[in-house]
């Protein structure tokens, strides 16, 4: 695991996953424009704490989901 720098999230746009219904979801948020992390964050708790990921492990996972490889996994999209 690589460790970076947690980012500062002041002012951090949110995007929720396209998969997540209207009442919330069971899913997560991602806030793009960070430089080599991706925060991600659970919808249904937005002031709680987020984890930052690599930019290239969250791409492979996102890359995974994609294919079908982590069925019943929320996509980010």
């Amino acid at each position: 695991m690589v460790r970076t720098s947690r980012p500062d999230l002041n002012g951090a746009v949110w995007r929720k996953s396209s998969y997540s219904n209207q009442a919330g979801g069971d899913c997560v948020e991602v806030a793009d424009g960070f430089q080599a992390v991706v925060p991600v964050r659970d919808s249904k708790v937005p002031h709680g704490p987020a984890l930052s990921f690599d930019a290239r492990s969250w791409a492979a996972f996102i890359g995974q989901l994609k294919a079908g490889q982590h069925r019943g996994s929320c996509l980010l999209t």
